[in-house]
């Protein structure tokens, strides 16, 4: 993972995606991974505070935080419990970078919040749009919201000055990994004013794997071979699989006008002290804390 640490305010997500990889850490835990996840969330009321009292921390050295790595902090939960935002806060008193990968356009209700945090430290935002396709879309992605709504919110992002990108993620093999499937992701977002498109491919590892498997049986069965095949006694797709993939949305993406990718800066300024803020010093708490 290109990050030391992650938060993640809930546990559990209701978008129920088919292919969603914390459905291994899931089966690990012991706790279902089939349909029944998804049923339930665990909601870390205190999220916030413990993060404030974590980020005081003098041996804290503000690294970036990368936020939804193991669930989508903008799920419907968020609309009630408000933790996501509370973090956001915390994060943006702090002046620590953070990243935000999303597939919920509720996002947006926390523009003022990432404008007040980019200007004290790295802020980016990432919403995952895998496919464009309607009856792909809602056979692997049931509790999400349309694709063209994530979009709409790519669009008010970067309207807004976020620093805002797409991830074409995951690419399914023989579902989602064609040339014109991607092209149409690619054109999309470029036009939304993403930052950045980038694409990782479907991981299998086990308890998403039977799920996966199992869904891609009832709604697609003629594919179930070539998964079969392709992710036998492996997680991975092949790498000249990966390749292949990777290779056109760099080709799509030079040719739908996005320049050259540009490193997301999760630092201070260069001289190594935090932004005027007229905050009050955030306090120091000694006592050892539980994590997130």
């Amino acid at each position: 993972m290109p990050f030391k640490w992650s938060l993640n305010p809930y546990m559990g997500c209701a978008h129920r995606c088919t292919f969603c990889y914390v459905r291994a850490f899931e089966l690990r835990a012991g706790r279902p991974s089939d349909t029944r996840y998804g049923s339930s969330i665990r909601v870390k009321v205190n999220a916030a505070d413990v993060l404030r009292r974590e980020l005081a921390r003098r041996s804290w050295k503000h690294e970036l935080v990368a936020i939804g790595a193991a669930t989508d902090p903008y799920q419907p939960a968020e609309g009630r419990y408000r933790l996501t935002r509370a973090c956001l806060n915390v994060l943006a008193e702090a002046h620590n970078p953070f990243s935000i990968i999303s597939r919920g356009p509720l996002l947006v209700r926390d523009i003022d919040v990432l404008q007040d945090a980019s200007r004290g430290a790295g802020v980016s935002v990432t919403f995952s749009i895998p496919t464009l396709d309607d009856r792909l879309w809602r056979t692997t992605e049931p509790g999400t919201a349309h694709p063209r709504n994530r979009l709409r919110a790519v669009s008010m992002l970067a309207q807004a000055g976020i620093d805002v990108s797409v991830g074409i993620a995951p690419v399914l093999p023989g579902l989602s990994d064609s040339v014109a499937s991607i092209d149409r992701v690619v054109k999309a977002a470029h036009d939304a004013g993403a930052r950045n498109v980038w694409t990782r491919v479907l991981y299998l590892p086990p308890g998403t794997r039977e799920h996966f498997l199992e869904q891609l049986g009832r709604d697609w069965p003629d594919h179930v071979p070539e998964y079969e095949e392709l992710y036998r006694g492996r997680a991975y797709l092949p790498k000249d699989q990966d390749g292949r993939i990777q290779a056109i949305v760099r080709e799509r993406r030079a040719a739908s006008g996005f320049g050259p990718p540009q490193p997301f800066r999760a630092s201070l300024p260069a001289d190594g002290r935090r932004p005027e803020s007229g905050r009050r010093p955030l306090p120091v708490v000694a006592q050892p804390q539980l994590g997130l």
